[in-house]
């Protein structure tokens, strides 16, 4: 029988009534005592890290959830995180490069409905959670919910009431779960694009620490003024820039005498050393700067980095990740094109 360890940080799976609303109360212990069947299919251990809403959730704890797994990684042969949903796609991203080419799973999952709800999702989706961990076939960072098996670069939470909350994007569900079947999916189209495959079982996990999580996401809205590159100069290193479309940022003049345009104002962010990732605000299809006039001049500048069809939520955490690991532009932008758990398919 493989042994799973289960990581309980709090979350609505948690959560339990009080005057002032849900808030985490169950313990780790406690959630796996709500599925005892969990115990027919593994050797379960328990640990608990953190017991928070993940709204607050940060990159730290990204950190200390990713150290968690390592320092216990020869002990078990796959690990659960039991996690709110607000965020846990942030989390599965972060994880996704903090710990790479994994030949263990590493799940993350949660529910809509406390464990203790009458009609609660949470059993289920830990249920599958043990079902997915323990298949020799499993491997690398994902999601377990409603019976998907999401890449963890390709999740985002699209529905803050329904049972299907998360969604992949941009990419097909790696697998579906029905009952405690197992019906794989997602290998085909990386293979098609000639995407490389994780070689989780081949080279064996990459284990990092750093990140950098002076990042910001910005979005873009009619009428916002340029200047707002100079104001965030102070406290982030990178820009997430999300776009109109396909990649359009405005191209007006402006009417104020010495007033930057957005080109002066995105070229000077880049050319000071800090990073620039541009990608588009809508959510599925991805990226292309050189569709339309106001985002082609971007496309070849030096330095601007091209989201294409990642995700939000993998931008931000790969963005965090590849400066953590070194402040070399060049580096940067090698570590930000490598492929990673899915992440990214090349544009056309």
């Amino acid at each position: 029988m493989k042994r799973i360890l289960l990581l309980a940080t709090g979350g609505t799976i948690a959560s339990a009534q009080d005057a002032h609303g849900l808030a985490p109360a169950l313990s780790g212990d406690d959630l796996a005592r709500a599925v005892p069947e969990i115990a027919d299919l593994a050797d379960i251990g328990v640990r608990q890290l953190m017991n928070i809403d993940s709204t607050n959730m940060r990159p730290r704890d990204w950190r200390r959830i990713a150290r968690a797994i390592v320092e216990a990684y020869d002990e078990y042969d796959g690990f659960v995180v039991l996690h709110g949903t607000d965020t846990m796609a942030y989390t599965a991203a972060a994880l996704s490069y903090l710990i790479q080419n994994s030949p263990k799973p590493i799940v993350l999952t949660g529910s809509q409905k406390p464990m203790g709800d009458s009609f609660t999702d949470a059993k289920l989706n830990v249920f599958q959670s043990i079902v997915y961990a323990v298949d020799d076939r499993s491997h690398d960072v994902v999601i377990v919910f409603n019976g998907a098996v999401i890449a963890g670069t390709r999740g985002r939470k699209q529905r803050t009431m329904s049972f299907n909350a998360f969604k992949s994007v941009n990419y097909p569900s790696l697998a579906y779960i029905r009952n405690d079947r197992i019906i794989r999916s997602g290998d085909a189209l990386a293979r098609a694009h000639g995407v490389m495959l994780p070689k989780a079982s081949i080279d064996g996990p990459r284990f990092f620490d750093n990140l950098d999580e002076r990042v910001f996401v910005l979005k873009l809205t009619p009428g916002i003024e340029p200047e707002v590159f100079e104001l965030l100069k102070p406290r982030y290193d990178a820009v997430i820039l999300e776009t109109f479309g396909i990649g359009g940022i405005p191209d007006y003049e402006r009417t104020t005498p010495g007033a930057l345009t957005f080109k002066q104002a995105i070229f000077d962010w880049v050319d000071s050393g800090r990073t620039m990732v541009i990608t588009t605000q809508v959510p599925e299809e991805g990226l292309d700067l050189g569709v339309y006039e106001v985002g082609r001049a971007y496309a070849e500048h030096p330095g601007i980095l091209k989201g294409d069809d990642m995700t939000t939520e993998a931008l931000v955490a790969k963005t965090m990740w590849a400066r953590g690991q070194s402040g070399d532009p060049s580096r940067i932008e090698e570590l930000f094109y490598q492929p990673v758990n899915y992440d990214r398919l090349p544009t056309a």
